[in-house]
């Protein structure tokens, strides 16, 4: 043992503490303004924030910013390391000799090492770990207190800044790479951020089908939601009378397309109120006067540009053609609001089964004319986003290549389905269930029935 111990230095623990709370508060504001949502800070900036402007103007320059938190944080992290070292080794050390007889050399080098690992310790504690879980916990708030001084900091270092900021920029180009964000949202994030909304509580699911039902109905060609042609209501232009009557008593609808003969000949489409009007005034019918022309579209149209041409139509009903010039169907402002909300039970004929039922064993019945997009909504079937039908037969037709026959079966996705009910050459019902984990593992190497 030695003399006496001198004091421990409280002052440069304090300081040594000071530097590493300064280290996270780099830190914290580093991945606040990073992580801020950008719609969210424009909404603070709106209502009065001057801290939330700050912090747009920072993520707008992402250079600058992040060249001026690795200065504050490199500086801070030489500091206290050579700081706690210089100030704390010397007077742990004398406290080894002095209570573990150690050899001066091995005390220095015991004491420095120990200062250096609780320094580190600490500094990855308390200027990492702990400030960046606060940043993460409210993003928008922390970087609206913290964009202010990080901005006036920058300006005091802004010579660093743009020395930092150019070579980075520099070594970018060398690379061949853009060093803006490319802050692009897919529809895929979007649907994935809805479903975990639902998952919250948040939406329910019938908010979740209708907000998935409008992102997807941009990408959605008309041939999707059409009325297909073998499923249109008509009335032929040649009607009398009374067999207008019988028409107007059975139809549902507001307005008819008119017709030559057949579906294959519409001349345009006629309002249900008009001819209702006219014989409830005793006048004479005339189908050729009444009816008004409606718009030719391709089938491949997008869904939202249908919509402009139903707004801008003299009625909002449209013609869906095939590059052959052929009637594929029809399209009304009622098919976009099925696309979007499910169909209504007063689109369906009389008697008609619903497009999907679950069935008691956990399977479900579904409807080949049911939209593909039933699939992935109702009972979760990975589908492919670019694809070239658009009905659940559309779909069994796409997996096997052919015309299946009655009771025939396929896999896709760990489900199985199965031919249930053929109408001729159409697929009228399938059954689907989900396999087991186990049994899908046992029949992955077995190929697909039919």
């Amino acid at each position: 043992m030695s003399g006496p111990l001198a004091p421990i230095p409280w002052i440069d623990i304090v300081l040594i503490l000071a530097l590493i709370g300064l280290n996270g508060l780099f830190a914290m504001s580093e991945l606040a303004i990073v992580s801020s949502r950008e719609a969210r800070l424009k909404a603070m900036a709106k209502s009065g924030s001057s801290g939330a402007k700050a912090a747009l103007l920072l993520a707008a320059d992402p250079g600058r910013f992040l060249s001026t938190v690795q200065i504050g944080i490199t500086l801070i992290g030489i500091l206290a390391g050579a700081y706690s070292g210089a100030s704390l080794g010397g007077p742990l050390a004398d406290r080894l000799i002095y209570y573990f007889d150690m050899a001066p050399d091995t005390a220095q080098t015991v004491g420095f090492t120990i200062v250096i690992v609780i320094t580190t310790f600490f500094s990855l504690l308390i200027g990492e770990l702990v400030p960046k879980q606060f940043a993460l916990r409210n993003p928008e708030a922390i970087a609206a207190l913290m964009a202010r001084p990080m901005n006036w900091l920058s300006r005091f270092t802004a010579p660093f800044v743009w020395l930092l900021d150019r070579t980075s920029a520099a070594i970018f180009r060398m690379l061949g790479l853009n060093r803006e964000n490319q802050n692009v949202v897919t529809a895929e994030e979007l649907h994935l951020v809805v479903a975990e909304a639902q998952t919250a509580g948040v939406l329910d699911e019938s908010e979740r089908a209708i907000i998935s039902g409008i992102v997807r109905l941009a990408d959605r060609p008309v041939r999707e939601i059409m009325t297909p042609r073998t499923d249109i209501d008509f009335i032929d232009i040649g009607c009398t009378r009374d067999e207008i009557r019988s028409v107007l008593a059975a139809t549902p609808h507001s307005r008819l397309p008119v017709a030559h003969g057949s579906v294959d000949n519409i001349v345009g489409v006629v309002s249900t109120r008009d001819m209702l009007a006219a014989l409830l005034n005793g006048q004479e019918i005339n189908l050729s006067e009444l009816t008004r022309s409606a718009p030719v579209i391709p089938d491949l149209m997008d869904a939202m540009d249908a919509l402009a041409v139903l707004r801008a139509a003299e009625v909002p009903l449209a013609l869906v053609h095939d590059e052959y010039g052929h009637l594929d169907g029809i399209v009304t402002p009622g098919s976009l609001l099925a696309a979007l909300a499910g169909a209504f039970a007063n689109d369906m004929d009389e008697g008609e089964d619903p497009p999907c039922v679950e069935r008691e064993d956990g399977s479900w019945l579904v409807s080949g004319a049911a939209s593909a997009d039933l699939l992935t909504d109702r009972l979760g079937v990975a589908l492919p986003v670019d694809r070239d039908y658009s009905t659940v037969a559309g779909f069994a037709l796409w997996v096997l290549k052919r015309i299946p026959e009655t009771g025939e079966t396929f896999r896709h996705d760990n489900f199985k389905f199965e031919v249930i009910d053929m109408d001729g050459r159409k697929i009228d019902k399938l059954l689907v269930s989900r396999r087991s984990r186990r049994r899908a593992d046992s029949e992955a190497e077995a190929a697909p029935v039919g």
